[in-house]
């Protein structure tokens, strides 16, 4: 096994000026990250010097079977933490071979929102809280949890420290490292309220590099996770019950919020994103609807709240916000399991383009 570690922290660097280029993918569910490694003559920065390549979309429901070539255009890069060195993860999105995005392909109208000249005069920022759970490989029960029986009660976990309240911290702290290493703006971790579930945020990301940095940041967790022998899950509500669900809480400001007076630009915003409350809960992750109950820190899917410091509201703007009269809010509906290309930029199409 030594000599298998040795062979996979070869630098490439030392033997040759060529590089692996891991390309990244989202799969036909929406949430099934894909990727395949190929061999380039050299470092690369910019994306857009990078080759297109393509894949078999007929094994990832993605084409039909006859006529099955679907093309990946690179539009990020990123340093990789599992080769390191000069070698590079690449997020893509998917094109047909004439050119169309294909239907699961977000990314593209998220980037026309994003390239919109009012939307780029406002310099929307992202703060996007990433949850999730750790499952035991063989049981798909939570890390921690006895096999086919329950942990105590929540309260003693969330923020946690201790072998009998912390699960799985190895896996957080070396995500953390990596995402960092690989350039990804993540900036916080912590444990949840449910044991074997954690959070990570990524922010603030200016506009379509929100996502990008979001699928990444997933795309590494999962490879970790791969490593660990631990199955990751993005389900918004995991375990039934009195148990807290996983979210993806998205923290939003544009310029004229940051400005000073920026609350009433703040109130503005709140108030069309209540007019068009149905539209977002649609696009806000599958399964919501078992984890906005109402209960455990969130506010009914049926109804549209705001309030100060208020973690059972729709819509949070913190104490800070307030006394300052400009800043941020947080929208605490979308699911763990939202795409972060549909939900940031239907955000700033509903604050800043959207005409009620």
């Amino acid at each position: 096994m030594s000599l298998l570690n040795d062979l996979i922290n070869l630098n490439l660097s030392d033997a040759t000026e060529k590089i692996i280029a891991e390309y990244i993918w989202i799969g036909g569910s929406g949430m099934d990250l894909r990727s395949k490694a190929r061999t380039l003559p050299g470092p690369v920065a910019d994306p857009s010097k990078l080759p297109k390549w393509n894949y078999d979309g007929s094994s990832t429901n993605q084409a039909p079977g006859d006529d099955s070539e679907v093309i990946l255009y690179p539009q990020a890069i990123f340093k990789d933490p599992f080769r390191k060195g000069n070698n590079i993860l690449v997020m893509c999105d998917a094109y047909t071979p004439a050119g169309e995005p294909i239907p699961t392909n977000k990314r593209f109208n998220a980037a026309k929102i994003f390239s919109h000249p009012d939307v780029v005069a406002e310099e929307p920022w992202y703060g996007i809280e990433q949850e999730y759970t750790l499952l035991q490989k063989d049981t798909k029960w939570p890390l921690g949890w006895p096999v086919g029986g329950f942990p105590g009660p929540q309260g003693p976990y969330y923020c946690g420290v201790g072998a009998d309240k912390s699960f799985g911290r190895d896996i957080v702290d070396s995500h953390y490292k990596a995402c960092l290493y690989a350039g990804v703006n993540i900036s916080g971790i912590n444990g949840e309220v449910m044991p074997g579930q954690w959070e990570f945020q990524v922010g603030p990301s200016v506009g379509i590099s929100a996502g990008d940095q979001i699928w990444i940041a997933r795309y590494i967790l999962e490879r970790i996770t791969e490593i660990a022998g631990v199955v990751l899950s993005f389900d918004p509500k995991p375990i039934p019950g009195d148990w807290n669900g996983a979210g993806a809480h998205t923290n939003y400001s544009t310029k004229s919020m940051r400005n000073d007076g920026g609350i009433d630009v703040i109130k503005k915003a709140i108030e069309k994103l209540g007019l068009r409350h149905k539209e977002h809960i649609a696009a806000y992750g599958e399964g919501n609807e078992r984890r906005l109950t109402g209960r455990h820190e969130t506010a009914d899917i049926n109804s549209f709240s705001w309030g100060v410091a208020n973690r059972g509201a729709s819509i949070r703007v913190g104490r800070d916000t307030e006394k300052d009269g400009k800043g941020y809010f947080e929208d605490r509906r979308p699911a763990s399991n939202m795409d972060p290309y549909v939900v940031t930029s239907m955000i700033a199409e509903t604050t800043i383009l959207w005409k009620p």
